[in-house]
């Protein structure tokens, strides 16, 4: 039951994505052209409803579905994994046309040429797992 509540929040989201444009590659060059400020106001809703949803979660004490609490830990203070993961992040999505969420959209769509790039996303993270212990945190 549990995993047709999550297929089903999954795919309401996908909905939503879609017809919201975020997978659109024409929105994302047209954000990164600044050209437009559609997907600007995305990013800025989705984070401003992450930052509301959090502070929720903290001040209530939301539990989770199987009743225990929900800790979101602190976030460590620095300045270079933030900016080399974003640059890298940044430069992918740019590459690629859509970011995480929007590729599997883009998948339910039927634009199968993106499962090239998930492919590029799974062995990426693959290789981070690899490597992260020498990498600079």
């Amino acid at each position: 039951m549990k995993n047709i509540i999550y297929l089903s929040i999954g795919v309401f989201f996908g909905i939503v994505m879609y017809k919201s444009e975020a997978a659109s590659w024409f929105r994302i060059y047209e954000m990164f052209q600044f050209q437009s400020i559609h997907m600007y106001g995305l990013m800025g809703t989705a984070l401003v409803t992450g930052i509301l949803a959090i502070q929720f979660i903290k001040s209530k004490q939301v539990k989770d579905i199987n009743g225990n609490k929900i800790h979101i830990a602190d976030k460590e203070k620095s300045i270079a994994r933030y900016l080399i993961g974003g640059i890298l992040f940044g430069l992918g999505w740019a590459l690629a046309g859509a970011c995480p969420g929007p590729m599997f959209v883009l998948t339910g769509a039927g634009y199968f040429p993106i499962l090239i790039v998930i492919l590029g996303a799974v062995l990426g993270t693959w290789f981070y797992g690899l490597l992260k212990n020498k990498l600079p945190h």
